[in-house]
This record gives C-alpha cells, sequence and structure tokens, in this order.
C-alpha cells in the first residue's frame, strides 16, 4: 500500500504545480569569443579555438532549441489550464513564445562575424 500512496502523491504533486507561477531564468547571455575560417583554403589560424567555437555555437543551438521546446509547453499547460478562456488568459504566454519563434535562428547567440558570408550556416 506504501507504493500506491507515493503514487498518487507524486500524481498530486505534478497536478498542483500547474498552477505555480511559471520559473524563468534571468541569465543573459552574450556573444562568445570565436574563431573564423581562414580566407585561404578556409583553414582557421587557431585550429584548436576553432574547433572550441564549434561546440559552443552547436551548445548555444541546443539552448535555443529546449527554450522554445520549454515556452511550448508553458503555451500547451496554460491552453489546458484555462480552457476557453486562454484568449484572454495566455495572450503573454503566448507572445513570449511567438516573439522567440520569429528571432532569427530561433534567438540562438551569434558571435560577431567579421564576413558575415563566411558564417557557417548554422
Amino acid at each position: 500500500t506504501g507504493s500506491i500512496g507515493t503514487r498518487e502523491n507524486a500524481a498530486n504533486s505534478t497536478m498542483t504545480e500547474m498552477y505555480n507561477p511559471p520559473k524563468v531564468s534571468d541569465v543573459k547571455l552574450r556573444p562568445y569569443p570565436h574563431e573564423e575560417r581562414g580566407k585561404e583554403f578556409g583553414r582557421p589560424a587557431d585550429p584548436v579555438k576553432f574547433l572550441q567555437a564549434t561546440e559552443q555555437r552547436a551548445r548555444e543551438r541546443q539552448v535555443a532549441y529546449e527554450t522554445v521546446r520549454l515556452l511550448r509547453k508553458d503555451v500547451i499547460s496554460c491552453y489546458r489550464k484555462e480552457g476557453v478562456n486562454h484568449y484572454d488568459n495566455c495572450k503573454d504566454v503566448v507572445t513570449a513564445y511567438y516573439n522567440t519563434v520569429i528571432k532569427k535562428d530561433v534567438g540562438q547567440v551569434q558571435p560577431d562575424w567579421s564576413d558575415p558570408a563566411m558564417k557557417d550556416g548554422w
């Protein structure tokens, strides 16, 4: 019987968490130092720095995708919670989701490219 009570408590805790205020991070990301491909033969001047910058861009892209996923989850839970009143009560959640989705590269932090044409296509 102990495991059944635990399951019920777990189910009840997830239902009440739906009514808690959303958790928002105050972290502001800033552009990172990067190394671009060289103009001659496309080789970077510092290959290690170039690989680190490539990995950093991949992490930034993943953070951007996860941010969109979490915002989408917030929109869905707001729609379910508010029901027919979602047009009025979920407007700010939907606006935050929309403003993030329409950004270039889904709001991913990009470095300052010296030549925008050489951007790696991310």
